[in-house]
């Protein structure tokens, strides 16, 4: 069955960088695009960033130039590097694909940014 695995959450200060990962298995990773998405208690989920299984990648305009998706079809794992953290970027990340028309969400990750 298809699962999504997130790692790489912790607290980290302002300006600071994270990286989070995401483990996938159960399909055939390279055939579909992968997402990042957000959550922040008591709004929407919110789409951070898309990473199609061709062709360009895609961010929310409040993370772009600052964060960088990217995947490594060999290892079944797509990564959301995060640099340049403010406190608004404290959410829980979710790792999201869309397998045979059916929608799978990861655990989630719980970042922190505070000084």
């Amino acid at each position: 069955q298809v699962q999504l695995v997130e790692s790489g959450g912790g607290l980290v200060q302002p300006g600071g960088s994270l990286r989070l990962s995401c483990a996938a298995s159960g399909f055939t990773f390279s055939n579909y695009a992968m997402r990042w998405y957000r959550q922040v208690p008591g709004k929407e989920r919110e789409l951070v960033a898309t990473i199609p299984s061709r062709g360009p990648t895609n961010y929310a305009d409040s993370v772009k130039g600052r964060f960088t998706i990217s995947r490594d079809n060999a290892k079944n794992t797509v990564d959301l590097q995060m640099n340049s953290l403010q406190p608004e970027d404290t959410a829980v990340y979710y790792c999201y694909a869309k397998v045979r028309g059916y929608a799978y969400w990861g655990q989630g990750t719980q970042v922190t940014v505070s000084s």
